[in-house]
């Protein structure tokens, strides 16, 4: 019976060690996995997921902040920014819109917006080849998660920037950060919160990954609400005039410029 006694002891004892053991393994399977959450979350603050508690924004998040005061381009509707400047980069085969860089007081932001598949982002495949095709580049930790400190040669200098890359559903938008929004500072805060507020239309024309999302010409506020005003009236069989793009300057301190891809300078041309 003394066998058989200590066998049952030995079992329970057993039975409890292996409790213990799955005990530490759940608990450290549930660090894991706050971890990874919080690595993945690639927005503001580690503990912040994007859609949810900030921005960029999609169009379709539920958090969505109310954007029907903001510049529409196409794929991106663009937050107001009291002295901005915008130039929209064009494609120098057919003159298409492909990206928008704002800037002000010795800061700028290049914004493109890119087609992603369904299943994963891009970010970490483009910052990947990014690093590889830059010796030069440093990967870190930053506003945004995982960012690059990317020197760029321009004639005899050598200008510091910042890129960025956030994923959504079925795109990704990338910033491209230069001037005082590079280093910490005031206007390093001003662009940051800048880049969380835009607003991402992916649509739904069929994309291959890493095509930039289409864009146009800035369409106001104003004249997107004629545009939706006159829309109701010919559908309901009135005679309506369609508002055109603006002709002037968004307000008296932002100016709207078109921007020939690669280039600089005196070629820009102003949207009239």
């Amino acid at each position: 019976m003394g066998f058989f006694g200590f066998g049952r002891k030995a079992k329970k004892e057993q039975a409890a060690l292996d409790d213990e053991h799955a005990g530490e393994v759940a608990e450290q399977e549930t660090a894991e996995t706050t971890q990874d959450t919080a690595d993945n979350a690639n927005a503001a603050n580690a503990d912040d997921v994007r859609g949810q508690d900030c921005g960029p924004w999609d169009v379709d998040d539920d958090n969505i902040p109310n954007y029907d005061d903001y510049l529409d381009i196409g794929a991106l509707y663009l937050p107001y920014l009291d002295g901005i400047s915008l130039r929209l980069k064009a494609n120098q085969d057919d003159g298409s819109v492909v990206g928008a860089n704002v800037s002000v007081n010795g800061a700028s932001l290049e914004l493109e917006a890119f087609a992603a598949p369904k299943s994963q982002g891009l970010w970490d495949g483009v910052r990947e080849d990014l690093l590889a095709a830059n010796a030069d580049a440093k990967e870190v930790d930053g506003t945004f998660g995982k960012e690059l400190m990317l020197p760029v040669h321009v004639g005899k200098h050598t200008v510091m920037t910042r890129v960025v890359g956030i994923d959504g559903p079925r795109w990704m938008l990338r910033g491209i950060f230069s001037g005082e929004a590079v280093h910490d500072g005031e206007m390093k805060d001003t662009f940051d919160q800048y880049f969380k507020d835009v607003v991402v239309e992916r649509g739904e024309e069929p994309l291959a990954p890493r095509d930039l999302l289409p864009m146009h010409g800035p369409i106001t506020p104003s004249q997107r609400r004629k545009l939706a005003q006159a829309q109701a009236a010919e559908q309901e069989g009135e005679d309506a005039t369609i508002p055109g793009q603006p002709d002037g300057p968004l307000t008296p301190m932002q100016q709207v410029e078109t921007q020939t891809t690669l280039k600089r300078g005196p070629l820009f041309s102003e949207v009239r």
